[in-house]
């Protein structure tokens, strides 16, 4: 499950990850794909790494608009594996020619 990061240790993850914002207890990414079948696939290449890493985002996808958002919801709140997912995703999105 993890433990949950307290205020200053968000912000600080946050400097690493800066097309990410939070809300709440949320970490939240929108990402631009350069077309629909294009955001299909970072969808679901993000969908197998959630998978090996046993966390899952919440994800809407809206044409080639996709929005990723991340909590650990066993934990009540945000924990490393939020962050460590979020990079994944970054990485992916960039593979896809998603910004």
């Amino acid at each position: 499950m993890g433990e949950t990061l307290d205020d200053a240790a968000v912000a600080d993850r946050l400097r690493a990850l800066p097309a990410w914002t939070r809300v709440g207890d949320e970490i939240r990414r929108v990402v631009e794909a350069p077309s629909f079948p294009a955001g299909i696939d970072v969808v679901a290449e993000v969908a197998r790494a959630a998978e090996d890493a046993d966390h899952h985002p919440d994800i809407d996808i809206r044409w080639r608009t996709v929005t990723f958002a991340l909590t650990t919801h066993s934990a009540g709140g945000l924990t490393g594996k939020d962050f460590d997912l979020a990079a994944r995703i970054d990485e992916i999105a960039a593979a896809h020619g998603a910004h």
